[in-house]
């Protein structure tokens, strides 16, 4: 049985080997959780999944320090944004509980047409089927619950695949939800390799996908689904920000650090691409470098590090190699630009890019924010909206009016008005659209999503 080892992120050390699971294996695994949804007599209640769920949430609790240590470990996010990913998670499931006790359906009216009396219709909501959970190494913990946790609120079984390189988070969960009681044909860790999870994903036993990760693989695994499989897809973008004229510049400048450089800017909707108004560029770029410089950088492990490492050495050489192409075309490097190791990019302001550069036109997913000066407000916002991905934006402005009007013009599912484009709360419906993913994430919309609507009709003989 061949083995993996698991790196941690800041300087490859071993944290541990795990097993690979054959082909072989993950099938067994599908036929248990396909097995436990067939047999409708073991469908768990909503009370038992109730008292489960109650039981994960204490335990996620307890045991906070030792898993946000071990996901700022092997996934680099410092420790002090773990802490809150794992508190976040904690509040999730307590989310996922919520929906759980107000899930129903709604009467159908009856008795509207002649042929319609005498009846009574009603829906309610079941599990979908067996879901698989495909997973990002860039929130090892919190993703996991947003996919597995769901899923078990929803009544359905669940096959989670973490990341490669940070599956210790996702052991940990699932570990978690057996210890609450949770009957072990209904959720499975499962490592493999990718071609053994795409075995999965072509399984007609397989109803439901959730995948977070690369659009290029996110689409590919969508088109090998059985036919009736649903699928939610969670891709990225290179988030931009409108900063108006009128701006709070010193309201704005930490939010957009932050949002920026937040796990080593290794966020889907990380703030990417700032387009400030020119009247206001020289005081905006001089308080946000200086903000950039005061970052601390190193062991995420340390709590008092604010940028970590990106996930692999290539990456550090990819993003490396697009702010090299970037400075070349004239974009001028305000601040960092350099490696500090194999693993640790320094926090990078560019500013002016040209608009067809990598930095400018994909996501960057590393630590560098890109600032462009522009001249009137139709011109943000067609630049703003040039690449094809719609996730989150944000303006930054004190006229109501542009903060009405840019929330219905710059692409996005979701626009913040004087925040940054990272923020999430994590019951409100999250999710891209066109390049950027398919399908709603939120707790309850998940939920949902992992369910179907059935319909009773009786009539009165």
């Amino acid at each position: 049985m061949s083995r993996l080892p698991i790196e941690a992120a800041y300087d490859g050390s071993l944290l541990e080997e795990l097993p690979l699971h054959s082909e072989a294996q993950v099938l067994e695994m599908m036929a248990s959780a396909h097995g436990a949804y067939a047999d409708r007599t073991a469908w768990l209640e909503p009370h038992e999944r109730i008292s489960i769920l109650e039981g994960v949430a204490e335990r996620i609790a307890a045991r906070a320090d030792e898993l946000a240590l071990q996901a700022a470990r092997e996934g680099g996010k410092p420790l002090m944004d773990s802490r809150v990913e794992v508190a976040r998670a904690v509040e999730g499931v307590k989310a996922a509980i919520e929906t759980v006790r107000h899930m129903g359906g709604v009467e159908i009216p009856m008795r509207l047409t002649r042929s319609s009396a005498g009846r009574v219709a009603y829906t309610h909501r079941e599990p979908r089927g067996v879901v698989l959970a495909i997973s990002a190494f860039n929130h090892p913990f919190n993703l996991i619950v947003h996919q597995v946790i769901t899923a078990l609120a929803a009544g359905c079984p669940v096959l989670v695949k973490p990341a490669p390189t940070t599956p210790l988070s996702c052991r940990s969960l699932v570990e978690i939800v057996h210890e609450a009681g949770l009957p072990t044909d209904l959720c499975h860790f499962v490592f493999c390799d990718n071609e053994v999870a795409e075995r999965l994903v072509t399984d007609s036993r397989t109803a439901f996908l959730t995948f977070i990760g690369s659009a290029r693989v996110g689409w590919s695994l969508r088109s090998k689904l059985a036919p009736g499989a649903a699928c939610a897809l969670e891709h990225g973008g290179a988030a931009p920000v409108v900063v108006e004229a009128t701006a709070d510049i010193p309201d704005a400048v930490p939010l957009l650090v932050k949002g920026g450089f937040y796990h080593a800017g290794q966020v889907c909707v990380s703030v990417q691409r700032i387009y400030v108004d020119r009247e206001i560029a020289d005081d905006f770029l001089g308080s946000f470098e200086a903000e950039v410089r005061r970052l601390r950088v190193g062991d995420p492990t340390d709590p008092a590090t604010e940028v970590g490492p990106l996930i692999l050495p290539r990456e550090v050489a990819r993003v490396d190699e697009w702010v090299r192409e970037a400075v070349d075309r004239g974009a001028e490097l305000r601040c960092g630009g350099e490696m500090v190791s194999d693993h640790v990019c320094a926090p990078t302001l560019l500013v002016d890019p040209p608009d067809d550069v990598r930095v400018s036109t994909h996501e960057i997913f590393g630590p560098v924010v890109c600032v462009y000066r522009y001249d009137d407000l139709d011109e943000a916002v067609e630049r703003a909206n040039a690449p094809d991905s719609y996730f989150q934006a944000s303006v930054f402005t004190q006229r109501l009016d542009v903060g009405l009007d840019l929330s219905r013009r710059l692409n996005g599912m979701a626009v913040m008005v004087n925040d940054h484009t990272a923020f999430r709360a994590d019951w409100m419906p999250f999710g891209g659209h066109r390049q950027s993913g398919l399908g709603r994430g939120g707790i309850a919309y998940t939920i949902e999503d992992m369910t179907i609507e059935r319909m009773v009709v009786f009539r009165a003989p």
